[in-house]
This record gives C-alpha cells, sequence and structure tokens, in this order.
C-alpha cells in the first residue's frame, strides 16, 4: 500500500513515549517510525493521521506547527477496557500547493475506509473536511457531516474555498453527495442572517451553543445519522484553552466538547472523525490535553458501539404507530439499547434520492411530541430533504 506522503512520529515523541508506563496509550499504539517503518494496517480499528497543512486559513502569516504535544499528552493517557487496535501513521506535510495536501489526504481516508479503519484527523485548517468528504466520492451515494462549530462555514462559494467558506464547496461542487449537514454548537452573532435562512433552505440542522448546554443528549441522534464528523477547536471557550487558540468567551466547554466526541464514537455510522484549527504555542498544554481527551473519548465511544438497527429481525425492536395532522409517523426503538428511530416514507412519484424507507435516527421526545400532535422537526427536514 502506498503512503509515501506519510512522514513518521518523531524522534522526540518516541523517545518521551519510551518513558511513559507500560500501562500508557503510548505504549499500545503501533507507531509509524523512522526506524520501524508504517505499521501493519492488518486488524487496525483506528487510524490517527496528523496533517500540516493551514494555508488556507483566512488568518494563515506563513506560520509552521507541528503535533508532537498532542501526541505527548494522548500517549500518556491510560486505555479504558478497550479491544481495539489503534495505529498512528504519522503526518501528512504540506504539499507543493494546498490541493496536493488535499489529494493526499483523500487517498489517505478513502483506503483506511474501505478497510473499515476509522481516521482520527489531527489537522490545521478545518478546510481539510472539504478533502475528507471527498474520499467519500466512491464509497458512499450519500455523506451526512456533522460540524462542531460556533460558525456554519458556508461562506461565498464563488471565492477560492479557506476555512471558513468549505461548507459552500462541498454543497456546490460535483458530484453532489451531501445529503445532510449540521452544525453543533453555533453562535448566532458569528452567523450572517444569509447564511441562517440559507441553511433553513436547504433544511440543514443547526443547534445553538445555548440548546446544547442545556441538553447535551440532543447530539446523540444527529451523531448516529452522520459520516463525517468535523470539529473546529474555535467551538470551545476561550477558559478552556491555552493564549493563542483563544477565540471566544463563549463556546463549549472542556466536558461538553469530550461527551460530543463520545456521542460521535458510538455512533455506528461515524467513519472518519477530523480534529482542526489547531494552533500549537510554547505555552500549550492546555489545548495539546484537551485534543488528547477529545480523542480519548471517541475511541471510548467507538469501543461501546452496538449494532442495534438491524430492523429486519421483529424480536429487536418496538414499533410505534402515531398520526399527525392525517401523517402517519411510524418509530421504532431498539430492544437493545432503548434507542429511537423514525421513519421518513418513500415517495414514488418523486426522485427520491434515497430511494427506500430511511430510518432517521430520533429522541425519545420526538415519539412524545408526535403523539401531542407536533412533527419533529428532523423529521421534517429530512422528508423535505427528500422531496428537493
Amino acid at each position: 500500500m502506498n503512503f509515501n506522503f506519510l512522514s513518521p512520529v518523531s524522534d522526540l515523541v518516541l523517545a518521551h513515549n519510551e518513558l511513559l508506563s507500560q500501562q500508557a496509550l503510548g505504549k499500545k499504539i503501533k507507531i509509524h517510525s523512522k526506524q520501524n517503518g508504517i505499521p501493519e494496517l492488518e486488524n487496525a480499528h483506528l487510524a490517527i493521521i496528523g496533517v500540516l497543512e493551514n494555508r488556507n486559513d483566512i488568518n494563515y502569516i506563513g506560520e509552521e506547527f507541528n503535533l508532537d504535544d498532542i501526541r505527548k499528552s494522548l500517549y500518556s493517557l491510560y486505555p479504558g477496557n478497550w479491544h481495539k487496535t489503534i495505529v498512528d501513521l504519522g503526518d501528512i506535510n504540506k504539499g507543493e500547493s494546498v490541493e496536493d495536501t488535499y489529494f493526499a489526504l483523500k487517498t489517505t481516508i478513502s483506503i483506511l475506509v474501505q478497510k473499515n479503519i476509522i481516521p482520527i484527523i489531527i489537522g490545521g485548517s478545518q478546510d481539510l473536511t472539504y478533502a475528507n468528504y471527498r474520499a467519500y466520492d466512491d464509497i458512499a451515494p450519500m455523506v451526512n457531516i456533522v460540524n462542531v462549530d460556533c460558525r456554519f462555514d458556508l461562506g461565498d462559494s464563488a471565492k477560492p474555498i479557506k476555512n471558513d467558506s468549505f461548507v459552500g464547496k462541498i454543497i456546490l461542487d460535483k458530484p453532489y453527495n451531501l445529503f445532510n449537514y449540521a452544525t453543533i454548537g453555533y453562535q448566532t452573532y458569528f452567523n450572517s442572517q444569509e447564511e441562517i435562512d440559507l441553511m433553513d433552505k436547504l433544511y440543514f440542522e443547526s443547534y445553538r451553543l445555548g440548546q446544547v448546554s442545556k441538553d447535551i443528549t440532543i447530539v446523540e441522534p444527529v451523531m448516529r445519522d452522520a459520516n463525517i464528523v468535523s470539529i473546529d477547536l474555535n467551538s470551545v471557550k476561550a477558559s478552556e484553552v491555552s493564549g493563542i487558540q483563544k477565540a471566544s468567551p463563549n463556546g463549549l466547554d472542556g466536558k461538553e466538547i469530550c461527551a460530543i466526541s463520545r456521542y460521535a464514537g458510538i455512533s455506528n455510522k461515524v467513519s472518519s472523525l477530523g480534529i482542526y484549527e489547531y494552533k500549537p504555542s510554547k505555552n500549550n498544554d492546555v489545548t495539546a490535553m484537551l485534543i488528547a481527551q477529545i480523542i480519548w473519548y471517541f475511541i471510548e465511544g467507538v469501543s461501546f458501539r452496538v449494532k442495534d438497527d438491524d430492523f429486519l429481525n421483529d424480536n429487536n425492536y418496538q414499533k410505534f404507530i402515531t398520526l399527525v395532522d392525517e401523517q402517519e409517523l411510524i418509530f421504532y426503538k431498539s430492544k437493545k439499547t432503548q434507542r429511537w428511530w423514525i421513519e421518513i416514507p418513500f415517495l414514488s412519484e418523486i426522485n427520491n434520492k434515497l430511494k427506500r424507507h430511511t430510518l432517521l435516527p430520533c429522541m425519545h421526545q420526538d415519539y412524545i411530541d408526535a403523539c401531542n400532535s407536533k412533527l419533529p422537526d428532523r423529521w421534517y427536514k429530512a422528508f423535505q430533504k427528500n422531496c428537493l
């Protein structure tokens, strides 16, 4: 397998790893080193990839960076009761052009996802999500992206791609594979009214910071339906990170961002995670440790995945039917995990994007709302998208 564009983990990190306890996570990870080369991918479940690309950051002024502090923090943690094989494939360096970096990342992710290995991308600027999305071109006909961010990042798609406008490119560039885009933790004052209106018009989902902080469990059904999860560190409030990283006094706290990451891990559909907008500095320990803990919780979530969406066997679920405005809504509840789904009907007279009955993850509250004659918002948006 040709992974020529991956450079090994630095000797500094490997030397640090040697001093750690035998029980530390760093001793359990198979690491790409100069000495041993790229580790075997047989039986691997998760793969860490650093991407040293930040040239499309709107504030880029030529700075270089490395991910050594994040790796040191991650390696020093102790694993949970996991039975997952983790590899660290090292870093993708900046290509001659940003497009070269995109190509390298896209190729790497595509190979890993097709081998059922979940890539964890630690990146520079968040426009790398575009390359992550493009890796699915030949893998999945429809892709759902969840962006944990204070901004929608729709931007002006007519202009060159940047870290604040990559979603516009994802929506408008061929092939059109995006089905749903959801933003978690957005802050209204960072988004223009035009962008907010466009999110509504496209029936995309958005969850304000206040909603998420009030009830973190609303994130779970959204993650259960996601293929790609992209985390912008600017969604985290300034008090949780080191000096240079600070973006806003308001945002998710450390506990919330780790809970969101764990929900992403538990989802059976999430097949790649990216953590972006890392800005290293001398006094960097807090941010590096936060990213390490976000990754730890994601791996923890993956370890606790339960296959509970097999609805071919009647013994696996309970079925509930309710009427709202003469619309029959059909809910399913897994007996194994108590998680809920709602059916989106197949409309034969319309060029239906999904071509079949689709089960949309939802919450118990959605069923209660339906019983009280209120259409669930997620169902309405997915139904409308099918009709577009």
